[in-house]
């Protein structure tokens, strides 16, 4: 095929992108992680799939960067997982080592690739991914709003016994807490949901939302989300490979828009195949702006904290 996406880190999130990303034939995958067989061994696996599910994707397994070369994405997962009782941010001292040391290996071997962040705390990872490329800012992107508008989505659909084809949904802001759900932008076949049911369920769907990765690892136990998560990275890799052009909330690294400077936070952007083509600025409520500052401002404690690690 002539587009190559590498995926860092061949656990749940990352073998299931590979997975994803092969079976839509998309492009030729390279999976990479440290643990030596683990992604030979799972790009094998796919490979053995590839005759049933009727695709001709090339999967590649390696322990070393090599194979990377002149990739056109690169999905960056790799880290350790939230484990219950943690919370996103607790993951930053860990994750900011690793997430700088394979940006660093990936970008200077393909480095015209854009980079979708996936690896957690999702916000603060981009700030250290971009400071590690030195790529321009519409070539790193964070894979936060699309994963929980999914889930905002699904929970609507559940909610009012519809299909999730007919749900629309957007969330804004850092992929945590802080999140802002905007129950005005989300529909259902165009219909407002602010229409279809009374506030009380729609503060209940904005709350599952803010805690859908939480509830995830509460009932998991041992481990997090991840067919989602890679549903997600595979859906803003498709629209980058394809040049689809589609309007996605995803971290962006703001120079002005929504009132914010130097941070990444969730926004709807068109993605095309120059990464992040255009930053869509839509009109908020007072109540809205006050909760997008609010998450902004959490984003900016997770930057000022990266400022004092040694990683």
């Amino acid at each position: 095929m002539d587009k190559k996406v590498t995926v860092i880190g061949a656990g749940n999130v990352g073998a299931t992108a590979a997975q994803r990303l092969a079976e839509k034939e998309l492009c030729d995958v390279v999976l990479v992680d440290i643990i030596e067989g683990v992604p030979q061994g799972k790009a094998l696996d796919l490979a053995e799939a590839a005759p049933i599910e009727k695709h001709d994707a090339h999967l590649v397994g390696t322990n070393a960067y090599d194979a990377s070369a002149d990739s056109d994405i690169v999905i960056i997962t790799a880290g350790i997982p939230r484990k219950p009782g943690m919370s996103r941010d607790d993951l930053l001292t860990t994750n900011a080592g690793i997430v700088k040391k394979v940006t660093q290996e990936v970008a200077s071997r393909s480095p015209n690739a854009t980079l979708i962040i996936v690896s957690n705390p999702l916000d603060a990872m981009c700030h250290v991914a971009f400071d590690a490329s030195r790529f321009p800012k519409q070539r790193v992107i964070g894979m936060a709003g699309v994963l929980d508008s999914a889930r905002f989505r699904a929970f609507i659909a559940m909610e009012l016994n519809v299909s999730v084809e007919n749900t629309h949904a957007f969330v804004l802001g850092g992929h945590g807490d802080t999140m802002v759900p905007l129950p005005r932008y989300s529909s259902v076949a165009g219909i407002p949901i602010t229409e279809l049911m009374p506030p009380e369920r729609i503060e209940a769907l904005v709350k599952r939302t803010r805690n859908g990765g939480a509830e995830i690892v509460s009932l998991l136990k041992t481990g997090s989300a991840y067919y989602a998560p890679a549903s997600a990275a595979v859906e803003m890799a498709e629209s980058i490979l394809k040049d689809k052009k589609k309007i996605l909330p995803c971290a962006a690294c703001l120079e002005g828009e929504y009132g914010i400077k130097g941070l990444f936070i969730g926004v709807p952007v068109k993605l095309g195949a120059g990464g992040i083509e255009q930053v869509i600025e839509i009109k908020l409520t007072s109540d809205e702006n006050a909760a997008l500052q609010k998450s902004a401002a959490a984003v900016q404690e997770l930057k000022s904290a990266l400022a004092k690690l040694k990683y």
